[in-house]
């Protein structure tokens, strides 16, 4: 962070107040996958021992 003149400028990483990323889209993809499993299994189980 450097004062110019009269405001302050900072880099992205310093304005963000870290580090970008830690995998969070294949976090994201896990989470919405492991649903559709669960989601899919609660739904079709049912239906196969109504028979």
């Amino acid at each position: 962070m450097k004062i110019v003149d009269e405001h302050v400028e900072m880099s992205d990483e310093e304005a963000s107040g870290g580090v970008k990323g830690h995998n969070v889209r294949y976090v994201l993809a896990i989470s919405l996958i492991g649903a559709v499993i669960v989601m899919s299994a609660a739904w079709i189980i049912p239906a196969l021992l109504a028979k």
